[in-house]
């Protein structure tokens, strides 16, 4: 399924399972017990044994497949992709995943068209983007790495960067957001600012300012619903088009926002990954 060369010397399996990758208790069992980890010449490794730097290993197991049906033919751009993950380019107006049966052409649909005309039968979202939100999204071609990246999110070291313009001119340059995020009690998709809600940071910067506009380039520290569309409202700043959030109407009657740049640290080739969307 995929193979990992060995960084640390003396390091053993054991380790890198549980304290460099710090899988869960229930994947490092299922991988002991599959045997699913072997070296280059196919004979079983001994997890507590030291191994040497280079050292490559082969990891073969079987997952669960996805539940996407895949469309006919992928139409998502592909902007990166390794034996451990890809990143697309989400269209606006198509929705991450699927919410019923009948939703057959979401992001991961066309994904999932990719993997098996690949070979794969693996694909899982490591974060959404809102239907109206363009841009890069991060996918996991395998259980460990679904794991390590679903942890990454949650210890913020995967920078989402996004790019929206709002409406008026903040006064600030740079900001941080720290307010909590709740459904709105009046409107179903609706979120608000609550002290009831969940914790939420948006750092912003001013990239470029117009009379009634600007350009703000959004890094997100946590990922609620709404979370960019809430926080630049609440400062009084909707992203224009935005009507949901009391924004002024536009010509298309949408808004734009747009994911451009995830960044990260790759847990298994250990390059620094940065990928913009133009």
């Amino acid at each position: 399924m995929f193979t990992y060369i060995v960084q640390q010397e003396g390091l053993t399996i054991e380790q890198l399972l549980r304290e460099n990758w710090r899988l869960g208790k229930k994947i490092v069992h299922e991988l002991r017990m599959a045997k699913a980890i072997t070296l280059q010449d196919g004979t079983p490794a001994i997890w507590k044994e030291p191994l040497a730097v280079g050292t490559l290993l082969k990891f073969d197991f079987t997952s669960s497949p996805s539940s996407y049906q895949p469309v006919a033919q992928c139409e998502v751009t592909i902007r990166y992709e390794d034996e451990h993950c890809l990143i697309v380019s989400k269209p606006k107006g198509m929705s991450t995943h699927p919410n019923d049966a009948n939703d057959t052409d979401t992001c991961m649909n066309h994904v999932m068209a990719h993997i098996k005309q690949n070979g794969g039968s693996y694909a899982e979202h490591v974060h959404r983007l809102d239907q109206g939100t363009k841009g890069l999204l991060l996918v996991a071609k395998h259980p460990i790495a679904k794991s390590i990246f679903d942890r990454m999110i949650e210890e913020k070291t995967i920078i989402r960067k996004y790019a929206a313009e709002v409406q008026g001119n903040l006064r600030t340059d740079t900001g941080v957001i720290n307010e909590p995020i709740g459904k709105d009690r009046h409107h179903n998709t609706r979120r608000v600012v609550s002290t009831s809600g969940q914790h939420a940071v948006t750092h912003y910067e001013v990239v470029q300012r117009f009379k009634n506009s600007c350009i703000v380039h959004v890094v997100l520290e946590t990922g609620r619903t709404h979370q960019i569309r809430v926080h630049m409202a609440h400062l009084g700043h909707p992203i224009i088009g935005d009507t949901l959030y009391n924004a002024r109407q536009t010509a298309t009657n949408d808004y734009e926002l747009h994911a451009i740049q995830l960044e990260f640290h790759h847990p298994f080739t250990h390059e620094h990954i940065t990928i913009i969307d133009k």
